[in-house]
């Protein structure tokens, strides 16, 4: 029997660990019902929406298959709901709404809504579903996402949630997007598999490097390096994973002698709006870990550089007009993985494919 996320209790559900709780969180043909953990993606699901993806974003070049792509969900309406600054990600998920033909609706300020009035945050989501038939959300409170998910599916108006970007544990479809740069920046040399992947900067309190570090074990072969300032380091949580995975990783503080191994290098940037105390993150020495043209130097021919943005000055202007630079693509390739997450957990990959093939 299937499970069910309102099968359970929040008190069980919160006590399960994030491979556990996958199966509560799936529709019965193996597509996310809630989006919430990079654990609920396996290859085969990376696979099914990176096609999708690609296919989407063929379509929507003709005027024909864009209108096609609007008609598909229509009826369908999406709240944006952003308690935590955000532009891309925000943006990128109005325009794969738009893309699909989906109305939006959006709160990005809570001190203009009822929670300033003392309402609680679930009361807040249940009043959207009674609007809407998707909650996007983004929130630095963590496991608000998974909470929202359990209240809704257990209302009288269960509707999905999608994760934006919750707290300092999990922002799932960045790491999504990140895999879909990682795969089309590699399909025709070898494809993603049997390479390194270099992570650098704030690596502990950075949530999409946990995130793309776990799809990441879904491929053969790929090696993750972490560089990082020792307080800044990779967490145990993350290891843990990978040693499970049998997945070969290195931790390292030599930027420049970890970067001529690498396939593909992923900045970060310093994540202080995290410090416990002020200026707790200024007294970290992170000038060793910034990449310019001197880092250029020792980048394979046929590696990238890839960044979640926004960054600061971890990544050189100078290196932006490298054919490497893969970060202003890699946001792009955020709206057309998003647009293929929405259609797929509206029902509507098979239809999409049909067109494809009928058409191209």
């Amino acid at each position: 029997m299937a499970k069910r996320i309102f099968d359970v209790s929040w008190d069980q559900f919160q006590t399960l660990s994030l491979a556990e709780k996958t199966p509560y969180l799936m529709q019965t043909d193996g597509v996310p019902y809630h989006t919430l953990i990079a654990q609920q993606f396996g290859h085969s699901l990376l696979e099914r929406l990176a096609l999708l993806a690609n296919e989407i974003r063929a379509i929507a070049k003709t005027r024909a298959g864009t209108e096609f792509l609007r008609s598909q969900v229509a009826h369908k309406r999406a709240m944006l709901y952003f308690s935590q600054p955000s532009s891309r990600t925000f943006l990128s998920f109005v325009s794969a709404c738009q893309i699909l033909g989906v109305p939006t609706g959006e709160v990005r300020d809570i001190s203009i809504s009822s929670e300033f009035k003392g309402e609680s945050r679930e009361d807040s989501v249940r009043t959207f579903s009674s609007y809407f038939d998707l909650i996007i959300m983004r929130t630095p409170e963590k496991g608000l996402a998974e909470r929202m998910a359990w209240v809704l599916s257990n209302s009288e108006r269960p509707i999905p949630i999608i994760n934006a970007g919750s707290g300092q544990d999990q922002h799932p479809t960045q790491a999504l997007l990140d895999t879909y740069t990682l795969l089309r920046s590699f399909e025709r040399c070898g494809g993603l598999r049997d390479r390194t992947v270099l992570f650098c900067g704030d690596l502990l309190r950075g949530r999409t490097v946990r995130s793309l570090s776990y799809l990441l074990t879904n491929y053969p072969n790929i090696k993750q390096v972490f560089v990082a300032p020792g307080p800044l380091q990779i967490g145990e949580d993350v290891l843990a994973v990978l040693k499970a995975k049998n997945v070969a990783y290195e931790l390292t503080d030599d930027f420049h002698a970890a970067i001529p191994q690498a396939d593909a290098v992923y900045m970060t940037r310093i994540q202080d709006e995290w410090d416990t105390t002020q200026g707790e993150s200024a007294k970290i020495d992170t000038r060793r870990f910034k990449f310019g043209i001197d880092e250029l130097k020792l980048l394979s021919p046929r590696a990238i550089i890839m960044h979640p943005l926004p960054r600061r000055d971890e990544i050189s202007t100078a290196v932006d007009s490298d054919p490497r630079a893969m970060y202003w693509r890699q946001m792009r390739n955020g709206m057309w993985i998003r647009t293929a997450l929405i259609a797929m957990t509206f029902g509507c990959e098979k239809r999409i494919h049909e067109y494809f093939r009928h058409n191209y």
